[in-house]
């Protein structure tokens, strides 16, 4: 598939959440207050709210926001057919997630195996998403380039289990300059914070000459934190209990899958039949290879070389065993390209984007008229060269046509 049909069906799969309820409270606001809302705005706003769309402009959008509008047209590709890059792919990934109403993301070590030119874009794309869209997008990265950790408006500093530090990015190191600890100049601040929680490298950031070093561990850095001003201010606000008159009704989800099972059974439809069609090649050569296997069949089975008795009768059980078995080895070329879709399978089920029952199905019904397709060509072909009966019979037809089956 490419990218754009990628982020096409996962925004499909994921719905619309709760955009159709807020957009008509906005309008209803909008009429009574009298206001008239930009067109280009409101256009966007209403097409996004629409569920069931095989094409969404959230899609254009986050394709500009990642970077992926100049590879929209590009298949993904694979070990054996060239696609997009490695950073692509891991754009891709991250926009298949937020192609969605979701408005909370956490991301585990999503600059594993980049550059770090890659791993900035990622995180801007995601800073400019969080400013948007209002989103908490929570990234945890093991020692991010200087450009990327500037990126971060807080920052949560985790060591041995515990959280060291968490607050805005702009308080960190006076905190631990209150530590007795100070980043030199020629060091980045990322990998300062790493080191500085390291017993082997954090006695060269000790800033109190004057005073003797002493290893500080990250206990006590914790309880420094927690007596700190932003510790208590982060305290505080843990304390004050929620106002569940903010809360909205759509707040909590009581489904797993976004879309009714009619609407996952009918998107998966869609794209089964997409990826046939792009396949379609594979079915009619293998539709051609199987008539001429069939003509070849009939010439080694010739019915003017055999009479219908128990002397022949062994040909025919052959012929027919062989029809069988061909038929059968025939589906083989389609074994390499459901294990090669397996991947993404598991992946989007574990996602819930949708049950392994709505994937098995339109798979299974849409081989079907292939099949038939094949063992017509098959049969019709081989039925009167072999001689299975002397004469038409539109019931014994049936029944080699049955077999082959």
């Amino acid at each position: 598939m490419t990218v754009r049909e990628t982020l096409d069906f996962s925004a499909r799969f994921q719905g619309v959440g709760s955009r159709a309820e807020i957009m008509k409270e906005v309008i209803r606001r909008e009429k009574e207050a009298g206001i008239t809302p930009d067109p280009n705005i409101d256009t966007y706003m209403k097409a996004i709210s629409m569920e069931g769309l095989e094409r969404s402009m959230q899609t254009d959008y986050i394709m500009k926001i990642m970077g992926l509008d100049i590879c929209a047209d590009v298949l993904i590709g694979d070990a054996m057919r060239r696609g997009i890059s490695g950073g692509e792919k891991k754009r891709l990934t991250t926009g298949e997630m937020i192609v969605g109403p979701s408005k909370a993301l956490f991301m585990d070590e999503i600059s594993t195996g980049l550059d770090s030119s890659t791993t900035f874009q990622i995180v801007s794309c995601l800073q400019q998403l969080a400013h948007i869209s209002e989103s908490t997008i929570l990234v945890s990265l093991l020692q991010p380039a200087p450009e990327t950790y500037q990126l971060f408006d807080d920052i949560i500093l985790m060591a041995e289990g515990q959280i060291v530090y968490h607050g805005p990015k702009s308080c960190i190191m006076s905190f631990f300059e209150s530590c007795g600890f100070k980043c030199p100049g020629r060091k980045g601040d990322a990998d300062f914070l790493q080191e500085v929680l390291s017993k082997k490298d954090q006695q060269q950031y000790w800033s109190r000459t004057e005073e003797g070093y002493n290893f500080v561990t990250v206990d006590q850095f914790c309880d420094k934190f927690k007596a700190s001003q932003s510790g208590q201010n982060l305290a505080g606000e843990l304390l004050k209990p929620y106002d569940e008159s903010k809360g909205h009704n759509n707040a909590l989800s009581f489904s797993i899958y976004s879309l009714s099972r009619w609407d996952l059974l009918k998107a998966c439809f869609a794209r089964e039949l997409l990826l046939m069609k792009r396949n379609a090649f594979i079915y009619i050569a293998k539709t051609i290879q199987l008539g001429l296997l069939a003509v070849i069949t009939g010439t080694v089975f010739l019915r003017t070389r055999m009479s219908v008795d128990r002397i022949h009768a062994n040909y025919y059980m052959g012929s027919l065993f062989y029809a069988l078995l061909l038929l059968m080895v025939n589906g083989f070329p389609e074994l390499a390209m459901t294990i090669d879709s397996l991947p993404v399978f598991y992946k989007q089920r574990d996602d819930y984007f949708y049950p392994a029952w709505a994937y098995a199905i339109p798979s299974f019904i849409l081989k079907i008229p292939v099949s038939l397709v094949e063992s017509v060509a098959w049969t019709t072909i081989s039925y009167y060269l072999i001689g299975y009966t002397p004469e038409a019979s539109s019931s014994r037809n049936f029944s080699s046509y049955y077999l082959s089956q």
